[in-house]
């Protein structure tokens, strides 16, 4: 379903070159539910932007449903992005003075839904996290664990391929992180294929596959807890013992 084969992103100044991403391969299949992970400054936010169409790479190919991104206009870009990838966000990005129902509605009058369709899909992406029966309140009656679902809905409502999350509990409490994950966690088994970026090792470790990014490459987690040989205490001899 997605495939990026030799990814390079560099950021260029008059001064400084910066390799945000350099050799990165991924390969993610329908149905998966994919965590990465990595250290600040990684590269998993420019990873994201990638994916999400929200940014071209440098250099190498990203496969789309087997379409090579590199090959489309910014109009046909967009049109792919705003039908097949669904976006949520750890700040939420709920607009304050429009209640439930009009938040999900915003992305499908973009997508030129007709009303009763968009009405449709609202209705069930907002039964689907359990939010239906509070579709004219406003954000802010909300708490953050409602709102982050929410926007889930306004995610889902687009009837994405996929879904990237950044960071979806990084403002939860560890009751409401765990309450989001569940949901998550249904969608994928409804179909949905999810990738997820964290920097929570338990939120992590419930999806199905973790990849861990190190100055900007995919890297071997089992490699990377291998001890250093500077960290392996030298053998002692019996008479040393």
């Amino acid at each position: 379903m997605l495939t990026m084969d030799n990814i390079g992103k560099v950021f260029r100044t008059d001064l400084i070159e910066t390799h945000a991403l350099r050799g990165f391969n991924l390969n993610v299949q329908q149905g998966e539910f994919v965590a990465v992970t990595g250290p600040s400054g990684s590269g998993k936010t420019t990873f994201l932007n990638i994916a999400g169409l929200l940014e071209n790479a440098t250099s190498g190919k990203y496969y789309l449903d087997g379409e090579e991104i590199s090959m489309l206009t910014d109009r046909e870009r967009s049109l792919l992005r705003n039908e097949k990838i669904g976006f949520i966000f750890q700040g939420y990005n709920l607009l304050p003075d429009l209640n439930l129902f009009d938040n999900v509605d915003v992305p499908l009058r973009y997508r030129g839904f007709k009303a009763a369709e968009r009405k449709r899909r609202i209705e069930e992406a907002l039964e689907q996290v359990g939010l239906s029966a509070r579709m004219k309140h406003l954000p802010s009656q909300l708490s953050g664990g409602q709102q982050q679902r929410v926007a889930i809905a306004r995610a889902l409502a687009g009837s994405p391929r996929f879904l990237l999350a950044d960071e979806p509990t990084g403002n939860l409490d560890s009751l409401m992180a765990r309450q989001v994950m569940e949901l998550l966690e249904t969608i994928n088994q409804n179909g949905t294929t999810i990738i997820m970026v964290t920097h929570d090792a338990e939120q992590a470790a419930r999806a199905a596959r973790n990849i861990h990014i190190v100055d900007g490459q995919v890297c071997d987690l089992a490699l990377l807890n291998q001890p250093r040989p500077s960290q392996i205490s030298p053998i002692r001899s019996a008479a040393e013992a």
